[in-house]
């Protein structure tokens, strides 16, 4: 295991009614920015919950954080924040909106264009205080101190961190309404954000494998359960704390990462807007059939321990462990290949060339370059 400082302050607030904390967590003097995605909390009645909470507090509306936020977005809510001496953020949504705000937060103390932090690539720790009510578990932005920003305008997608938020609230109940697209989507984030933190070098921690290990088991074991009844309190539990656990840096610790599907990822959502989950599904198969010399331990170990693969020879049990993650993903009703959504050698070789252009190297052993990523895409076509 290697050296590492670990901290987490998100206080995490979980349970059915646990909106009405909102008044006791927020000081009453706060003059409070509430941000939210396109309206869906004023169908499933979350809107309604948190304007009761904060009844006797300041509180002004940004509405309009898109699925992979914007700053073309976020540059008017930080403008709104201004006119308003906006000094305390509440983020109700999903991983978007959470991101989305955590840009806001540090925007509302910069003078200048906030995507001059976005490519900064330094973390911002002077930021507005920010705390969220999560409505669609995916991202695990509710407990870390990352985000993901893109810019519609050049077809860009960037990472940014700042600060953590003071607190999250997760009410399973909220999770009920959701369209089964996005639980899948969600799902799948949440299985690949641990797999890009586990998939790497054997050997590296006991604890976090087998803690990695149980959120994949707990996932791949609640997920068809959850396409069969959406309303059960305990599995939605389930699934909005696995992922939480999955990106909050838990499992995480003193061993080695990869990323490498993620920054793929975002190259397929910036360039034809496909969900973030989606593209997981998409490219990690495809990122374990090419690194499969690298990664083979780690993949017969996964493949024992989460999947019960234990006979045939080495190839043929990560063949066969290949296989059924992708037909996990498949079994949540999403496409995994990129020709089943249109997408082709054009693209293809427009991340390669981003990656080149850009000279990135991703993975554990940063071998994921731009010609690998291209190998990567190939294989999942």
């Amino acid at each position: 295991m290697d050296n590492f400082i670990f901290q987490n302050p998100v206080k995490l607030i979980m349970g059915r009614g646990m909106i009405s904390r909102l008044s006791e967590e927020i000081p009453a003097d706060k003059r409070v920015m509430i941000t939210f995605g396109g309206g869906s909390v004023k169908k499933n009645g979350v809107y309604d919950q948190v304007k009761e909470a904060l009844k006797n507090h300041f509180t002004v509306e940004f509405w309009g954080i898109e699925p992979n936020p914007s700053i073309e977005t976020l540059r008017k809510a930080i403008a709104l924040g201004k006119e308003e001496k906006v000094d305390y953020l509440l983020a109700v949504g999903g991983g978007s909106v959470i991101d989305g705000t955590k840009l806001i937060s540090a925007g509302l103390l910069y003078d200048g264009d906030a995507w001059d932090l976005v490519l900064a690539g330094r973390p911002v720790t002077h930021t507005v205080p920010l705390a969220t009510v999560l409505t669609l578990p995916a991202t695990g932005s509710e407990m870390n101190s990352g985000a993901v920003i893109s810019r519609h305008e050049t077809k860009e997608k960037y990472p940014f961190y700042s600060n953590y938020p003071l607190f999250s609230i997760l009410d399973p109940e909220v999770t009920f309404t959701l369209p089964p697209h996005q639980v899948a989507c969600g799902i799948a984030d949440t299985f690949v954000h641990v797999m890009e933190q586990y998939m790497t070098t054997p050997g590296q921690s006991r604890v976090m494998d087998r803690w990695a290990e149980g959120i994949l088991q707990t996932l791949m074991e609640i997920a068809p359960k959850i396409r069969e009844n959406q309303h059960d309190y305990q599995l939605m539990s389930d699934f909005m704390l696995s992922a939480t656990m999955a990106l909050n840096g838990f499992i995480a610790m003193g061993v080695s990462q990869d990323w490498a599907t993620h920054m793929i990822g975002h190259e397929l959502t910036a360039l034809h807007g496909l969900t973030h989950g989606h593209t997981l599904v998409i490219v990690f198969p495809g990122t374990l059939r090419v690194l499969r010399k690298a990664k083979g331990d780690k993949i017969l170990q996964y493949g024992e321990r989460v999947l019960g693969i234990t006979s045939g020879s080495r190839d043929e049990r990560i063949d066969e462990a290949i296989r059924r993650t992708e037909e996990f993903f498949r079994s949540l009703g999403l496409t995994t290949r990129l020709s089943e959504e249109g997408i082709g050698m054009e693209t293809i070789d427009e991340i390669e060339r981003r990656f080149n252009e850009r000279g990135v190297r991703y993975g554990e052993n940063e071998d994921v370059t731009g010609a690998v990523a291209k190998e990567i895409l190939k294989s999942s076509l």
